[in-house]
């Protein structure tokens, strides 16, 4: 791996986030004023038109694969964590919601070790335990962030790490456009099925605003697949903290829900803990 692939791997992983957030900030709202299966189901199926577009005549090539059920199962995955995610953010504020799905990098880290066979040298140890500790100082256990609704985030950690590991693993053997049109049209078919019973007429403005939704997770899921594809998953993986900081700007920006104390300086600690692990990741790689 070298230092050019690591430092493109950790921008594209910010920029997933980056565009993740403000995904899920536009989800919210809609999530206010229509039903939340109904929101999931825009956000896979925009995802299907927009590659579809993309590709045009190269869209039967793309889906031809040799690992189908590896496809499927990461596209369940995904499927799932924005399920859980959406759903929650009905009951749980966006960045309390994003800070408790922020435990996937451990479970990711981990999980590349076991299945992988990524090395877990100190350097990410320490990146992967610091940036938890940062999301517990914004959630502090024990506070009334603990409810029901707490465990919708937290199985979308388990289903988010499922879908990193299984994207890593198919995007060193076929083109990332294959693995984004899958999981688009596993969800958008999945998610499809509930529509008859929970569907609401949406206004003209909100019609640009499900749009939307598709277009910023394509985006988002398109940089996710290149960075997993470029860079090992145990380094990138303490990058989506970074998600605690955006998705309290955009809480701020479009809820007017300020965060307290503890959770700026959750956000300092997570911030140096991201920083330290690309200054070391890429000196590392420059000695390799």
């Amino acid at each position: 791996m070298t230092a050019h692939s690591t430092r493109k791997g950790i921008l594209l992983m910010i920029l997933a986030v980056f565009l993740f957030t403000i995904m899920d900030a536009v989800a919210k709202g809609l999530i206010e004023r229509y039903p939340a299966p109904q929101v999931i189901w825009a956000r896979f199926a925009g995802q299907a038109l927009i590659v579809a577009i993309l590709l045009g005549p190269r869209m039967g090539p793309m889906l031809r694969t040799q690992h189908p059920w590896l496809h499927v199962v990461r596209s369940a995955c995904q499927f799932m964590a924005t399920a859980f995610f959406f759903v929650s953010l009905a009951y749980i504020s966006l960045p309390e919601a994003t800070a408790l799905a922020d435990t996937s990098p451990v479970l990711i880290t981990l999980g590349a070790a076991l299945f992988l066979g990524e090395k877990l040298g100190p350097r990410r140890i320490f990146g992967v335990v610091a940036a938890l500790i940062g999301a517990l100082i914004i959630i502090r256990p024990g506070a009334e962030v603990f409810t029901l609704a707490a465990l919708l985030p937290l199985a979308n950690a388990v289903a988010y790490a499922g879908n990193a590991l299984l994207t890593r693993h198919i995007g060193m053997k076929e083109p990332f456009w294959t693995s984004l049109m899958y999981g688009a049209l596993f969800g958008a078919i999945l998610g499809g099925f509930a529509l008859p019973f929970v569907w609401v007429t949406p206004t003209l403005p909100d019609l640009g605003l499900f749009f939307l939704v598709g277009c910023l997770g394509t985006a988002a899921q398109l940089c996710i697949i290149r960075s997993f594809s470029t860079t090992e998953a145990s380094v990138v993986a303490p990058f989506t903290y970074l998600g605690i900081l955006f998705s309290t700007l955009w809480s701020v920006l479009f809820f007017n829900h300020w965060p307290d104390g503890w959770t700026m300086v959750g956000a300092l600690v997570i911030v140096g803990a991201g920083l330290y692990v690309w200054h070391r990741e890429t000196l590392h790689a420059r000695k390799s």
